[in-house]
C-alpha cells in the first residue's frame, strides 16, 4: 500500500482556508474581489479542492474511454500541420510541401483555388513525389458543388499509386454551414445532397473525412469557448441529420466529420474546452443510437487564434501561439496549426513558418508534451472548468434545437445575438485596458512605427475567409453573416492614422513634487499616450514648475501631462495651465479628489485606469488634428 505524505499535518478545511482569505482581504467582498466571471457565462473561484468535484461524471475514466474526456487515444501524439495556398501555382506547391514535409511537417493543408476544382492530371502534379501514407493530406475552401471533381481525382490518384484504403488519411471541409455562417447564405436545396454524394464516395477509405465544422468561425468572431463548442456541435449534429434523411447512417456521417477549432489565449479554459468538446459530442452521437467508438470519437484540428493576432509589436503573437499550442497540446488534440506571427498583414515567408513549424517541434522534442496523455487530469481546477464547459455548453446546444437546429438558429438571428454580446463586452474591455493585447492596448512599442504592409484596409477589415462562388446557388442573403475580425483592430487603425499623419504628435511629462508618485504616474502616461503612436518625452523629475513648463515649450509639446501626487494637483496644475497658455493640451495624470475644483479652473483633460483609453485617445489625435483613416 503506498504511503500518504503529510499524514502528520492535521487536514485544513475549506472554512479554514476562507477564514484566513478574509482576514487577508480586510474588508474586501470575497465575490468580487477573487471570483472570476468569464465569458462563458459561469464564475470561477480563486482554488479548488476535492471537495469540490463530488459530483463530476468523469472522474476515473482513462484515456481512449468514452465519453473520451481524456482523449480520443491512448498517447498523446498529434501532427504538425502547414498550410499552403495553391495560388501560386500546383508545381511551386507541390515543392514547398516537399521542403516541409523534411522540416518536421506531418499533415499538410492544402487551400484550393477559389473558382477550379483540380483534375487527375493536376493532383498528380500536386502529389508528386508525396509518400501519402506517411502524412495527412487536407484540402480546404472545399464547397461540396465545385470541389467534389477534387475528391475524385484525390481518390483516383491514390488508387492508382496503389495505396491500400485504410491507410490515406486525408480530409475535405466540405460545410454548407460554413457558408451560411461567413456569407449568410448556402444552396440549401442542392447542399446536403452534395454533402451525402461525398460521404458515399469514400466508402471504402475508413481514414478520409469529408465534413468539415469549422467552429473556429465563432472563435475568429469574437464567441466564447462555450459558444464555439456549442454552435460547432450544432452544426455537427445538423450533418448527421440532414445526411440520415437522405439515408446515410449516423454513425457514417459522424465518422466523417473533422471538427477546426480556434485556440484562444485563455489557457486553462482552452484546456477544458477541448476535454469538454470530445464529451459533448460522444454523447449527441450516442443519442442516435452509435455504439460504434470511430463515429463516437471527435476528430479535432485545432489552429491558433487569429483574434489575438496584433500587427503592432508583431513579434508578440509568437508568444501567443506557443502558448495557445501548449493548451491544445496539452488538451489532446489530433493536429495542430501555428498561424505565422505576421500573416496579419503579409504573406507569411521562410521565417515565420519556420517559427511556426518551430512552435511545435520544441513542444514535442524538447518539452515533451507528445509523452503525457492529459497531465490536466485530476487537478481539481481543470476537471472543474471542464464539467463547468460541458454544462454550458450543452444547455446552448439545447437552446440550438430548440430553435430547430442550427440553420434555423442562424436565420433568426440568435446565434449572431450571442457572439456579438460577448464579442462586444470583449471589445469594450479591450477599449477600458481590462484586458490586454500585449503591445496592442498596453506596453506598446514606443519607436515602433507600421511597416509599408500594414495598409487601412489590414486594420479595418473584416478577415472573413474565402469562400467559393457556387454557380446556381442563392446568392441573396438568409440571415446577418459573422463578422470575423481581430480584436486589436480598433487600436491598429488608430495608431496607423498617427503614423500615416504628417507629423507625430508629442505627449510630454511634467514631473514634479513626490518622486515615487510622479514617476508611477509619468510611465503610466507614457504608455498611455504611445498606444495611439504619439511621441512620449519622459522626465525624472523638474525642481520647480517653471523649469517644467520652460521644457516642455522648449520642447514643442503637443500634450503636457502633469505628474504628481493628489495633493500637489490643486496648487500646481493651474499654475502649469497658465503658463501653458494655449500653447498645448494640459492633461493631469490620475483622477484627484480636487478634480471639481480643478474643472472650475478649467482644467478638463484627466487619465486613469478607468479610462476607455481608445475613446480618449480618439479625442485627442481628433483636437490635433490626426485623421481618421
Amino acid at each position: 500500500m503506498a504511503e500518504k505524505l503529510f499524514t502528520e499535518f492535521p487536514p485544513v478545511s475549506t472554512e479554514q482556508w476562507d477564514e484566513v482569505i478574509i482576514k487577508d482581504l480586510k474588508g474586501a467582498d470575497y465575490e468580487k474581489k477573487l471570483v472570476w466571471k468569464t465569458h462563458e457565462g459561469f464564475p470561477v473561484r480563486p482554488y479548488y479542492r476535492a471537495g469540490n468535484l463530488p459530483d463530476s461524471k468523469t472522474l476515473g475514466e482513462m484515456p481512449g474511454q468514452f465519453p473520451y474526456v481524456r482523449g480520443t487515444k491512448t498517447d498523446n501524439g498529434w501532427l504538425t500541420r502547414q498550410d499552403i495556398d495553391l495560388a501560386m501555382g500546383l508545381e511551386a506547391a507541390n515543392a514547398e510541401a516537399l521542403d516541409i514535409l523534411n522540416k518536421g511537417v506531418e499533415s499538410l493543408g492544402f487551400k484550393l483555388s477559389e473558382k477550379k476544382d483540380l483534375s487527375v492530371a493536376e493532383m498528380e502534379t500536386l502529389l508528386k513525389g508525396i509518400h501519402v501514407p506517411a502524412v495527412e493530406i487536407n484540402f480546404t475552401r472545399c464547397c461540396p458543388r465545385r470541389s467534389q471533381a477534387t475528391l475524385d481525382s484525390f481518390i483516383a490518384v491514390v488508387k492508382k499509386q496503389g495505396f491500400k484504403p485504410e491507410d490515406v488519411r486525408a480530409s475535405f471541409d466540405f460545410s454548407p454551414l460554413h457558408r451560411l455562417t461567413v456569407k449568410g447564405h448556402f444552396c440549401e436545396d442542392k447542399a446536403y445532397g452534395f454533402l451525402a454524394d461525398a460521404v458515399k464516395a469514400v466508402k471504402d477509405f475508413p481514414r478520409v473525412r469529408v465534413i468539415g465544422v469549422q467552429a473556429y468561425d465563432f472563435n475568429n468572431a469574437g464567441s466564447s469557448l462555450v459558444q464555439e463548442l456549442a454552435f460547432g456541435a450544432a452544426i455537427g449534429n445538423e450533418y448527421v441529420a440532414k445526411l440520415s434523411e437522405l439515408g446515410v447512417e449516423p454513425a457514417e456521417t459522424a465518422r466523417r466529420i473533422k471538427f477546426t477549432f480556434g485556440i484562444s489565449s485563455n489557457y486553462f479554459m482552452e484546456i477544458a474546452k477541448f476535454r469538454a468538446a470530445r464529451v459533448v459530442w460522444a454523447n449527441i452521437v450516442k443519442a442516435w443510437g452509435v455504439d460504434c467508438e470511430c463515429a463516437l470519437k471527435m476528430k479535432v484540428h485545432a489552429v491558433t487564434s487569429r483574434w489575438n493576432q496584433t500587427v503592432y509589436d508583431a513579434y508578440v503573437n509568437m508568444l501567443r501561439s506557443t502558448t495557445e499550442t501548449m493548451s491544445a497540446a496539452i488538451a489532446g488534440v489530433d493536429s495542430i496549426e501555428v498561424v505565422p506571427f505576421d500573416d496579419a498583414f503579409r504573406a507569411p515567408g521562410e521565417f515565420s513558418n519556420r517559427i511556426a513549424r518551430n512552435v511545435q517541434s520544441i513542444l514535442k522534442e524538447e518539452s515533451h508534451f507528445n509523452n503525457i496523455v492529459d497531465p490536466g487530469a485530476g487537478s481539481y481546477y481543470i476537471e472543474e472548468l471542464t464539467q463547468s464547459i460541458i454544462d454550458a455548453s450543452w444547455k446552448l446546444f439545447k437552446d440550438v434545437e430548440e430553435k430547430g437546429g442550427y440553420t434555423e438558429a442562424f436565420k433568426a438571428g440568435f446565434v449572431q445575438e450571442q457572439v456579438k454580446a460577448v464579442s462586444d463586452k470583449k471589445d469594450k474591455l479591450l477599449a477600458q485596458r481590462r484586458e490586454t493585447l500585449l503591445g496592442t492596448n498596453q506596453y506598446p512599442n514606443f519607436l515602433e512605427k507600421a511597416v509599408d504592409e500594414v495598409t487601412r484596409e489590414i486594420v479595418t477589415r473584416d478577415s472573413a475567409p474565402c469562400c467559393c462562388t457556387q454557380e446556381g446557388c442563392e446568392k441573396e442573403q438568409m440571415a446577418e453573416p459573422l463578422r470575423p475580425y481581430r480584436g486589436a483592430q480598433p487600436f491598429e487603425a488608430m495608431r496607423l492614422a498617427t503614423d500615416r499623419g504628417d507629423r507625430q504628435p508629442m505627449a510630454f511629462m511634467l514631473t514634479f513634487g513626490n518622486l515615487a508618485m510622479c514617476r508611477a504616474r509619468a510611465q503610466f502616461s507614457c504608455n498611455f499616450f504611445a498606444v495611439a503612436g504619439f511621441k512620449v518625452v519622459d522626465n525624472n523629475r523638474f525642481s520647480t514648475i517653471e523649469e517644467g513648463v520652460e521644457a516642455a515649450l522648449k520642447a514643442k509639446a503637443d500634450i503636457v501631462v502633469a505628474c504628481s501626487a493628489d495633493d500637489e494637483y490643486l496648487e500646481n496644475v493651474p499654475k502649469i495651465a497658465k503658463l501653458m497658455g494655449d500653447k498645448a493640451i494640459v492633461v493631469v495624470a490620475g483622477d484627484p479628489e480636487c478634480r471639481p475644483q480643478l474643472e472650475e479652473q478649467g482644467i478638463d483633460h484627466y487619465i486613469h485606469v478607468k479610462c476607455n483609453v481608445l475613446d480618449t485617445l480618439k479625442e485627442y489625435q481628433k483636437a490635433l488634428g490626426v485623421k481618421e483613416l
